[in-house]
């Protein structure tokens, strides 16, 4: 017990360290470092004034509605548009107040419709002249989402306790991993497809040993883990070859493109979501196999290793369907847009091989498949590893 203890001090320890070793190896080459907050086209002639590069965003409180515009879309659809009056809540900011005009001739569709007393980020951008211009960012939705977290850690905590809670440890060790490790990599110009499966096998990592402990089940589950990763990133570099997809079609990808110096292999960031996408679903699936085995052979030590990996294969494959299905429907809500283009029957979406076609469906297609494709390898594969490296006493 004492050293499952000390093996999840080292590495909560461990992990929360990579910050200091990033920053570290950052000061060492700083020399040799150019800075990525570069806008793209920003050189001015001689004779052209510079605009001020000012933008800073700070949190208000609507405290008064000035004016609002009704608009009708062609489509029928509504929008409003507000004058408001804010008063900052931070910073130089802080009790003073301030108008902020949002009617205008232009209808912009992700504006918000806010009443008083909403809390907002308020963005502050300064002409060439020095004069200061205001506009409402988006909501502030720091309270209500922080308030959210408490309640998701105490359901946690309350119903899993000690075992929640080492749950909620590599939950927020996961982020630290990704934040702190792999993403720094990939905008440092690394390979997305190798940080990718480094950062899903480290997280898969962590989780397992955290929530199970240091023993043979933990050690096949890592195991298994290793050989489904390997096969998930055989198929997603086959197939988004093969279906042409460059990674290029979401918003965020242009938009990394306009501010980074660093050439990034979009395919190769495509192929690390994939992997990362489905390392989370692979954790619950092989960890329930093994313990099905483990149950199955305890029950019954007399049992031969073919009866037991025949009776955990059909259990396997009752879970594999709730699974499968999991991983499609998260697929599918975090893409709904996309999949009401299956509806319009309009340019470029008349046919059904032109929907398929579009890369931005082709790239759904593939995730959702190859995803599920390796992680219903990894069901037979956990199967065998656990029947025969598992011993229970008779």
């Amino acid at each position: 017990m004492r050293k499952k203890y000390l093996f999840i001090i080292f590495v909560f320890l461990a992990v929360f360290l990579l910050p200091f070793f990033r920053v570290c190896a950052q000061e060492d080459g700083g020399g040799d470092e150019q800075s990525v907050n570069v806008q793209p086209n920003s050189e001015q002639s001689a004779d052209t004034q510079p605009v001020a590069d000012v933008s800073v965003v700070f949190k208000a409180k609507v405290i008064k509605i000035l004016d609002v515009k009704d608009i009708t879309r062609e489509d029928g659809s509504k929008s409003t548009q507000q004058n408001l009056q804010v008063t900052g809540l931070e910073g130089e900011w802080k009790n003073k107040e301030i108008q902020i005009t949002g009617i205008s001739e232009i209808d912009v569709v992700s504006v918000g419709q806010y009443k008083v007393g909403d809390k907002v980020l308020v963005q502050m951008t300064e002409d060439e002249n020095g004069n200061p211009f205001y506009n409402i960012q988006d909501f502030d939705r720091e309270a209500s989402l922080f308030w959210l977290t408490v309640i998701f850690c105490a359901v946690v905590l309350v119903i899993g306790r000690f075992k929640g809670f080492r749950s909620l440890l590599s939950l927020g060790i996961s982020f630290v991993i990704l934040i702190n490790l792999v993403l720094p990599k990939i905008l440092d110009g690394g390979n997305p497809l190798i940080w990718g499966l480094i950062g899903s096998f480290l997280i898969l990592l962590v989780i397992i040993y955290l929530t199970e402990g240091w023993n043979k089940k933990s050690h096949i589950a890592i195991f298994s883990v290793f050989f489904s990763l390997v096969v998930i990133l055989v198929l997603s570099q086959i197939f988004t070859e093969v279906t042409r997809l460059t990674g290029l079609v979401s918003d965020e990808a242009i938009f990394l493109i306009g501010i980074t110096q660093k050439a990034i292999d979009f395919r190769g960031l495509l192929l690390a979501g994939i992997l990362i996408g489905a390392a989370g679903v692979l954790d619950d699936v092989i960890i329930a196999q093994i313990e099905t085995v483990i149950q199955i052979k305890e029950a019954n030590p007399s049992l031969p290793n073919s009866t037991v990996y025949k009776s955990a294969y059909k259990v396997g494959n009752t879970h594999l369907g709730a699974i499968i299905n999991t991983l499609f429907l998260t697929y599918a809500g975090a893409s709904l847009p996309l999949l009401l283009l299956f509806a319009v029957h309009q340019e470029p979406f008349i046919s059904l091989s032109q929907v398929f076609s579009n890369e931005l469906i082709a790239t759904e297609i593939v995730r959702t498949l190859v995803g599920s494709i390796g992680i219903a390898l990894s069901m037979p594969i956990t199967t065998f590893f656990a029947v025969y490296l598992i011993r229970v006493k008779k």
